[in-house]
């Protein structure tokens, strides 16, 4: 996966504009009490982020109840539940066929990423996100089988177009990890 995308202002305004759009559709819904969802963003620091796409990354789309105030967080293409990293960094940087080597080194470095963290995603990608519900039910609509091993290169590598869509293409499957069901 090409790591131009980290520096293309361009993919990052996508995404805003994809994580707009399902905040539409979850305001759209009532709350499960039949009550309206009023606007009720939370902040969020992220990392990982560039200094242009900051300001656009400091909050994520929430929803709160005018009837029960319970919260409903919509679904994202930016964030990865609730990790402070943005879902980009943590797919291309695990992506790594062979952990932390010397390419992916200077750019953690780069981006004030530490190798326990990069190590913690490795092992959420090996032995966590083939237990989620999402992969369970989409792991056998892959042909040849996705390489679980492999994750998340593996998995990278079957969203075939340009970088830029196949990377939203993949961060779109993965959005129902990015809400609590």
């Amino acid at each position: 996966m090409c790591h131009i995308l980290l520096q293309d202002p361009r993919f990052f305004q996508l995404l805003l504009q994809i994580d707009i759009d399902l905040a539409a559709q979850t305001r759209a819904g009532k709350c499960q009490c039949g009550g309206t969802l009023h606007k009720a963003d939370y902040p969020r620091k992220p990392r990982g982020c560039p200094n242009e796409a900051r300001a656009d990354y400091e909050s994520r789309f929430s929803f709160c109840c005018n009837l029960c105030r319970k919260r409903t967080t919509a679904m994202s293409v930016r964030f990865l539940g609730r990790r402070v990293y943005l879902s980009l960094m943590v797919v291309l940087l695990s992506s790594r066929r062979n952990g932390l080597t010397a390419a992916t080194a200077p750019l953690s470095e780069t981006l004030a990423i530490p190798v326990r963290t990069l190590q913690r995603w490795r092992t959420w990608w090996a032995e966590h996100f083939p237990t989620t519900p999402l992969w369970q039910a989409h792991c056998a609509r892959f042909m040849p089988p996705v390489e679980t091993a492999e994750l998340p290169a593996s998995l990278v590598a079957r969203f075939t177009c340009s970088a830029a869509e196949s990377m939203r293409r993949l961060l779109s499957f993965l959005t129902p990890l990015t809400v609590r069901q």
